[in-house]
């Protein structure tokens, strides 16, 4: 008698998703590339990657080796509200970059000076799952912009931090820096910009 359905052991299919999704997020960037792309490049069924990932989201921050997944640490940082907001979102950003599981992300944040792709699926993807949660909860005018500088803000501190390795920055403690520019931070979410 012949047994149908899925053949025991390893099938390789989540390997080879991932490794289909970083060729098209490389490819297409994090807004272009799709679901339905990625399985066919994969060689199987899209309810197979939602099956593994849940969502294109998660896919990228597994397949990019991004430290934290957006969807559960944004919600968390904004819900006591924009008071305190700037030192809660630099100290958590830190932690995780100095964590074991932050360091493939450092990798890609190293890439991103010399390879467009990856600043571009970057750029999407921080874009998209980080800053328009947080613009969304901001009451003052130019939210997106708002959210844009303070992500700035963040990325050049990363890029100071652990890519140039700027002294002091690079030997100071995460909850040192968060209490040093939490307040810079702070100013994007709560003052007014400059007309």
């Amino acid at each position: 008698m012949v047994r149908s359905g899925r053949r025991p052991g390893v099938s390789g299919s989540r390997e080879r998703i991932i490794t289909a999704a970083r060729g098209e997020f490389a490819s297409r960037g994090y807004d272009a590339a799709t679901v339905r792309g990625i399985a066919a490049a994969a060689g199987v069924d899209p309810a197979l990657v939602r099956h593994y990932f849940g969502s294109k989201e998660h896919l990228f921050v597994v397949a990019l080796e991004f430290p934290v997944d957006p969807a559960e640490f944004v919600p968390r940082l904004l819900e006591p509200g924009i008071e305190g907001l700037g030192e809660r979102i630099t100290a958590f950003f830190l932690q995780a970059w100095d964590t074991p599981g932050g360091r493939p992300f450092l990798g890609l944040l190293r890439s991103v000076a010399s390879n467009e792709s990856a600043a571009e699926a970057l750029r999407q993807f921080v874009t998209r799952e980080v800053l328009q949660r947080v613009a969304a909860i901001l009451v003052l005018d130019r939210p997106q912009l708002r959210a844009a500088l303070a992500g700035s803000h963040l990325i050049g501190l990363a890029m100071a931090r652990y890519v140039i390795r700027v002294e002091p920055i690079a030997s100071a403690s995460p909850a040192e820096l968060a209490r040093a520019v939490g307040p810079a931070i702070q100013a994007y979410f709560d003052r007014p910009l400059p007309t």
